[in-house]
């Protein structure tokens, strides 16, 4: 049986979306909310690029298309005595994911081999790096390892914005990380849609092994 459900939503210009009649206001409040969320995912995109040092704009014009950005909302079905997983532990591949949680609870982060709850907080949206980012600042940031568990308590509900690029775009470590400063790349280059082909085998054709699925260490060097 599934434990969760979900909707998913592209950008509100594209023409894959399927909206029910009721409530009226659904499709406006969602559609409105994955504008907000684009503008957040824009905002962050910026403040890494100075975080990081790197010519003004860099960044977002190496990411200049939110054709390819999304939105999911789920419903996580509380746990059972024997079972609790939601989500299994993952990386994202994309730039940066805005996860909005309700109260909860039960998305963990791991560091330092710990799995550590990250607490709702009202009012809070919960930014975490993806792959892209991770191979782009060769591994300044990094990938954040996260989970969802199911509590018995009661169904959790969450948005998830994955601030995304293009499937054209190669991506390898930036120069200002590497040649620009003598230092060798962790990486080799790939396209992004590739990568993402090859994640989305993990889930249609499930590796029996598990260091065979597929991750960003896949392309390091």
């Amino acid at each position: 049986m599934n434990n969760e459900a979900y909707f998913l939503l592209f950008p509100p210009q594209s023409n894959f979306n399927i909206f029910p009649q009721n409530p009226p206001r659904f499709r406006g409040v969602l559609e409105e909310l994955f504008v907000q969320m684009s503008k957040v995912g824009m905002l962050l995109e910026s403040i890494i690029n100075d975080c990081l040092g790197l010519p003004t704009n860099l960044l977002k014009e190496l990411n200049d298309d939110r054709s390819w950005d999304f939105m999911v909302a789920l419903r996580y079905l509380p746990a059972s005595d024997g079972e609790n997983n939601g989500i299994g532990e993952h990386q994202d591949a994309n730039s940066v994911t805005l996860v909005i949680q309700d109260g909860v609870g039960g998305l963990q982060v791991r560091k330092n081999g710990e799995w550590i709850p990250v607490v709702p907080a009202e009012g809070t949206i919960v930014v975490n790096v993806g792959d892209v980012l991770q191979v782009l600042s060769n591994k300044k940031f990094k990938s954040a390892t996260h989970k969802v568990v199911r509590t018995k308590e009661r169904n959790k509900y969450s948005y998830v914005f994955f601030h995304n690029i293009r499937g054209d775009k190669w991506i390898e470590p930036l120069s200002q990380f590497t040649k620009d400063i003598g230092l060798p790349p962790k990486y080799i280059g790939f396209l992004y849609k590739e990568y993402q082909d090859l994640r989305m085998r993990n889930k249609t054709h499930p590796p029996s092994r598990s260091e065979d699925v597929i991750r960003i260490t896949h392309y390091e060097i």
